[in-house]
């Protein structure tokens, strides 16, 4: 099984247009090493042939330019077999309406996120005035083959538990944001990629038990940190998403992970761990952890 990062930013990217932070300054004036990043999606495939996409970016077809892998072979036939959403939010979703030019675009979706996007945020209502949005149920704890039986590769969802609540979301709260666990069906072998997570439950441990890869949610380096910076009133936590410093932080609380492949996704351009120099990013170094870059493939 291949993944392929095809983003590695949280919302707005790395630089984002409107900050001038110290990570968005060293972007965009060289003065200390640090690499541009595109908003947060992922890329999966058992036999490099057929690809399914997990998120659809604004930054979308950029990044399927940038991976050859992605291209179409021959007229419009697309290796690109299906869309795989984590939740509604608009960095996750807005790329759909960029892939209107297909005859069909098939989305892995819960219900909760559907309907998000069908009544809240419209993206699915208005993909289907372009083409024919085929949606396949996601319901967490279910296992599920993606595409044909010969595609070799499943997938089971499982929620992030989150007191964030997308601003267009109706509904139900059950499945608003989940997690993917992957598995090769010749090998055995799964990666998870859970790019949104608030808490480390018990129930999410043991989605990522047994994992020979796990990309996780990187946001913030600490809870206050947009607070610190002067850019925003809100925490990390009361955005959806566990910090990766401190004492209760993910890096501490996976600190015993087995998983072959630990990589960080999904870094908001004010985490210094993207700054190639700062103290953090030598810590996440030491601890056996990577940080995404686009393009980074991780084969289990």
């Amino acid at each position: 099984m291949w993944l392929r990062v095809l983003g590695s930013a949280a919302g707005g990217g790395f630089p984002q247009w409107n900050c001038g932070c110290p990570g968005c300054d060293a972007v965009r004036t060289g003065s200390r090493p640090a690499r541009p990043r595109t908003q947060s999606s992922l890329a999966v495939s058992a036999d490099q042939r057929r690809w399914f996409l997990v998120n659809a970016s604004p930054d979308v077809r950029g990044q399927i330019e940038a991976n050859p892998a992605l291209h179409p072979r021959a007229g419009r036939d697309t290796p690109v077999a299906a869309v795989l959403l984590t939740d509604a939010e608009l960095d996750h979703t807005l790329g759909l309406l960029l892939l209107r030019e297909a005859r069909a675009v098939e989305v892995h979706a819960t219900p909760a996120v559907h309907e998000a996007l069908r009544d809240g945020s419209g993206v699915l209502a208005t993909l289907e005035r372009y083409c024919r949005v085929d949606w396949r149920p996601v319901t967490p704890g279910v296992e599920r083959t993606l595409g044909s039986l010969d595609t070799g590769l499943s997938y089971r969802a499982f929620d992030a538990p989150t007191s964030k609540r997308a601003r267009f979301a109706t509904g139900t709260e059950h499945g608003r944001v989940v997690g993917y666990r992957f598995t090769d069906e010749h090998s055995g072998r799964s990666a998870v990629y859970l790019p949104g997570v608030q808490r480390l439950t018990p129930e999410v441990r043991e989605q990522l038990g047994g994992c020979a890869a796990l990309l996780l949610d990187g946001t913030c380096w600490h809870d206050d940190e947009l607070i610190e910076l002067g850019l925003a009133a809100k925490t990390s936590a009361a955005m959806g998403h566990l910090p990766i410093g401190g004492p209760d932080g993910s890096l501490e609380q996976l600190r015993d992970l087995a998983a072959e492949r630990r990589v960080y996704v999904h870094m908001n351009n004010t985490n210094p761990v993207l700054l190639e120099d700062s103290p953090q990013r030598r810590l996440v170094d030491e601890r056996g952890w990577e940080v995404a870059v686009d393009g980074l493939e991780v084969k289990v």
